[in-house]
């Protein structure tokens, strides 16, 4: 089987050194519109060559979109429009409502399998990329009704190969999750990350003082703009669902000091520690 990875970043060139650790494919091929990227990945050994998209279209198996979400839909759309009843395409995106709506009347829409790693680090680029980065995260595939069935079988195959546990769910309920458990995370690291450099004036303070457990809460800060930014107007309305009651929380908690109330602190942190049961 010969892939083509477009998108070489952290999540892309991850994935395609697992496929190429589990020989999963003969060729593993990279298209990045930087020239810089595409440069490191075929140095670093995650694809074996640098191609266009047409030659990517004329010429691969499976077609996996690995670019930032806002690229995703017109990239799907261009491909589905050229690709052949033997291809596969599948998307790595963080949200998919969008890509759902804009192609689910495509007549090839059955070879194409919208799927979501849960995995990535705060790092970028063709250097993040890591062997065997997927092993044990959950991967969520979006509307497979909507997938050929052969199509679904092979990525399903892959991602197996991997190590991966699979959720089905709908594009909404995908959305809404990832908003809950993963980009409130980021956006939260990202507004404290803000608030310590608006309000901590001496740097050397912060990389002095600063210790493990502010390290691992900002760690998220570190994430590319360019990355997050169009998850966060993608999924806009989750994330401002979320963000809303991540605010009246930390309004409830402010209460509580200013009123000095310990007993009110201990049980609502009680009541936090549950998740402790869940993420063990």
């Amino acid at each position: 089987m010969t892939a083509t990875i477009i998108g070489l970043g952290l999540i892309g060139g991850s994935f395609a050194l697992s496929l190429k650790d589990k020989g999963l494919c003969d060729k593993v091929w990279g298209i990045d519109h930087s020239e810089r990227n595409a440069a490191k990945a075929l140095e670093l050994g995650l694809v074996d060559n640098i191609i266009t998209l047409d030659k990517a279209i004329a010429e691969s198996d499976l077609i996996v979109l690995a670019t930032p979400v806002d690229t995703i839909p017109v990239l799907a759309t261009k491909i589905l429009n050229r690709i052949g009843k033997h291809q596969i395409l599948m998307d790595m995106g963080s949200t998919k409502e969008e890509l759902i709506e804009i192609t689910s009347m495509h007549p090839n829409r059955g070879r194409m399998v919208a799927t979501h790693p849960m995995w990535g680090t705060e790092h970028s680029g063709p250097e993040a990329a890591e062997h065997n980065a997927f092993t044990g995260r959950t991967v969520v595939i979006c509307e497979k009704e909507q997938s050929d069935e052969d199509a679904l079988r092979q990525v399903v195959s892959i991602y197996s190969t991997l190590g991966m546990p699979i959720r089905y769910m709908s594009a909404e309920e995908q959305d809404m999750h990832c908003a809950y458990v993963s980009h409130i995370s980021h956006i939260t690291s990202f507004a404290l990350a803000l608030t310590v450099l608006e309000k901590e004036r001496e740097e050397e303070h912060i990389f002095d003082l600063a210790g493990g457990g502010f390290e691992s809460t900002v760690r998220l800060a570190k994430s590319l703009p360019k990355t997050w930014a169009p998850i966060f107007l993608g999924n806009k309305y989750n994330v401002l669902d979320v963000l809303r009651e991540h605010i009246h929380q930390l309004q409830i908690l402010r209460r509580m000091i200013e009123r000095d109330d310990r007993d009110g602190l201990i049980e609502a942190m009680q009541r936090a520690n549950k998740i402790r049961e869940i993420l063990k």
